[in-house]
């Protein structure tokens, strides 16, 4: 099938539809060559086309007849020199970084590895397509009738913090009606609200809820990642915790759910992740960032750049130093304000997006945006444009421990 792409835009990135289409945008400073693909429900490519204008790094293009729903994925092609730290291989499918929903499961069964696994050797390259094996992105449509949903912005001083996984909390309630155990709807249901506020609680704060991975490990023994704290896509809600569907349905519901908490004067906190992702080290799979551009994306050592800084303890850490990265972050922070209406952060490990390499800097890159982000003029405009008081960026930050 030909498909007409437009030249389209280089902000925003992601996949923003519109009655033209969809258009597409991915920064890639080190790639030669970028493509979206479109799949089918069962996986299958129909469709791959370039994007081939580029704008300050911006891969973009405006894909006609493209709508929500869609499943799609990049194929970013470029040097295969992993002792530079240069990872590309066109033969994987790639997550967008700034997908608002992901779908699908990894099968690390199929070749989701960019080098040759059978010899361990990180530096021969694997030419073996992983379509079938990986997650896909997902085109939304953001509209959504928030019915006038403000933030309840208790005092901290006031607050009465409970922290819970989503999927755990409402699983074993018979209470609440089965297909909706374990899901946003479930959280968001008279049981549950009923329960948290006997206890008198005004905030749930909710274990990571980004999208994310079960690991090989966890898979061969028929198990799944309880936690969350192995990140795929910072700006999509898990799909595993919707009980209406994957395919771009789990937005809505997690907006349902906050809109119905609210509605009872209880807050929503996330715990976030941007400390490392579950692509682990150079021997791990290669989902998103690896292949979009592993020099921006991760920290290398800097005399081996084959290997990743692991000041996490999971094989690699987000280069947060990267004006690039440290703005995904950032957009990542202000759209689950401004879209999702959630109204505080938990930041996992935070000291590590303040390290360089004397490390950690209390007036880091990181935590001067923060601050600026919560008093600057931008943050003002958006008070002025929600018109009830919610901040760009909430003034409650929850830094903390590994969970």
């Amino acid at each position: 099938m030909t498909r007409t792409v437009l030249p389209g835009k280089p902000y925003p990135l992601g996949a923003t539809a519109s009655s033209k289409g969809t258009n597409f945008a991915v920064y890639s400073e080190n790639a030669t060559a970028v493509s979206v693909c479109f799949f089918d429900e069962q996986d299958n490519q129909v469709d791959c086309v370039a994007l081939k204008e580029k704008t300050a790094f911006v891969w973009h293009g405006l894909v006609r007849n493209i709508r929500p729903g869609q499943r799609y994925g990049y194929r970013v092609d470029g040097p295969w020199e992993p002792e530079q730290g240069l990872r590309f291989n066109k033969a994987k499918v790639l997550v967008d970084p700034y997908a608002k929903a992901i779908t699908g499961d990894i099968d690390w069964k199929k070749p989701v590895f960019p080098y040759d696994v059978m010899s361990g050797d990180d530096l021969k390259k694997d030419d073996q397509d992983s379509a079938s094996g990986v997650p896909k992105s997902i085109v939304i449509d953001p509209h959504f009738d928030w019915g006038g949903d403000c933030p309840p912005e208790i005092p901290l001083s006031d607050s009465i913090i409970y922290e819970l996984n989503v999927r755990g909390f409402s699983m074993q309630n018979t209470a609440i009606e089965e297909s909706l155990r374990g899901t946003y709807a479930g959280l968001a249901s008279e049981p549950s609200v009923k329960y948290l506020k006997m206890l008198g609680v005004t905030a749930v704060e909710l274990l990571p809820v980004h999208h994310f991975i079960d690991e090989g490990h966890l898979v061969d023994r028929e198990l799944r990642d309880y936690w969350g704290y192995n990140t795929l896509g910072y700006f999509a809600p898990m799909a595993r915790y919707s009980s209406s569907g994957s395919d771009g349905e789990q937005v809505r519901e997690f907006k349902e759910m906050v809109k119905a908490l609210h509605k009872e004067g209880i807050e929503v906190i996330l715990d976030v992740v941007y400390n490392h992702t579950c692509e682990g080290n150079e021997k791990g799979p290669m989902l998103f960032m690896e292949g979009i551009d592993n020099t921006t994306y991760y920290r290398q050592v800097a005399d081996s750049p084959r290997y990743y800084m692991d000041y996490t303890g999971t094989g690699n850490t987000l280069n947060v130093s990267h004006p690039q990265v440290l703005m995904l972050v950032m957009d990542s922070l202000r759209y689950w304000v401004t879209e999702m209406h959630v109204d505080g952060f938990r930041f996992d490990l935070a000291s590590t997006l303040a390290r360089d390499e004397e490390g950690v800097q209390k007036l880091s890159s990181f935590f001067n945006v923060i601050h600026r982000g919560s008093d600057s003029a931008v943050g003002q405009a958006h008070r002025r444009t929600l018109g009830c008081g919610r901040r760009w960026l909430p003034g409650r930050q929850l830094p903390g421990p590994v969970g």
